[in-house]
């Protein structure tokens, strides 16, 4: 898939206030400082689009960036250790969990993780509440540049076991990025664009 255009619609967190129409969305979401917003500027091939920062827990919204005219990436804040009040992190973790359970629009969920550290208790919770919760999802491993090949296949490793020990029907897709790099983008371009088709076939 080719990126033609790439612009920010709307920023919320309510999922009433969200486009209204029926094109397909793909949520990215993971822990603060995953790499979350370069990736989704890599993805987009606009260096801007999303807001980077040093600070973890910049995205604050919900928010909704039109591709090529016909879906949306949307941009979910991230959840961990990001440096927000208590009360700021219930209201972040209410309105995500309302849109993943209730928007009807949302295609599938691109879980952030990042590859240089071992399984974190914290993903395998919010990968247990998707598959628990029937939400479609794929886990995208970033920052693959840090690290050597082997180590990577480590890692990785290290969570497939953990999602066969949970005994899940299936293993979501994986995805290996390095925005630096410009690795695994086309993949999941690649991905977004097979699962529009099959959602044109069924219309």
């Amino acid at each position: 898939m080719h990126i033609k255009s790439a612009r920010f619609v709307i920023s919320n967190t309510e999922v009433a206030k969200c486009p209204n129409n029926s094109l397909p969305e793909y949520a990215f979401i993971g822990r603060s400082n995953v790499g979350k917003s370069s990736l989704i500027n890599s993805i987009c091939n606009k260096k801007n689009l999303a807001k980077t920062s040093s600070k973890p827990g910049k995205t604050q919204l919900i928010n909704h960036f039109l591709i090529n005219e016909n879906w949306y990436l949307v941009d979910l804040p991230g959840y961990g250790y990001a440096r927000v009040s208590k009360t700021r992190k219930k209201i972040f973790q209410a309105f995500i969990i309302d849109y993943l359970k209730k928007r009807s629009q949302l295609v599938n969920t691109f879980l952030l993780i990042d590859i240089r550290h071992e399984p974190q208790d914290i993903d395998l919770r919010f990968m247990e509440w998707l598959v628990e919760n029937l939400i479609p999802f794929s886990i995208v491993f970033t920052k693959s540049d840090k690290l050597k090949p082997r180590k990577i296949a480590n890692n990785i490793n290290l969570y497939t076991d953990q999602m066969i020990s949970s005994n899940w029907a299936e293993l979501p897709p994986i995805f290996k990025t390095s925005s630096n790099h410009h690795t695994g983008v086309n993949e999941i371009l690649e991905y977004i664009n097979k699962l529009n088709r099959v959602i044109l076939e069924n219309n």
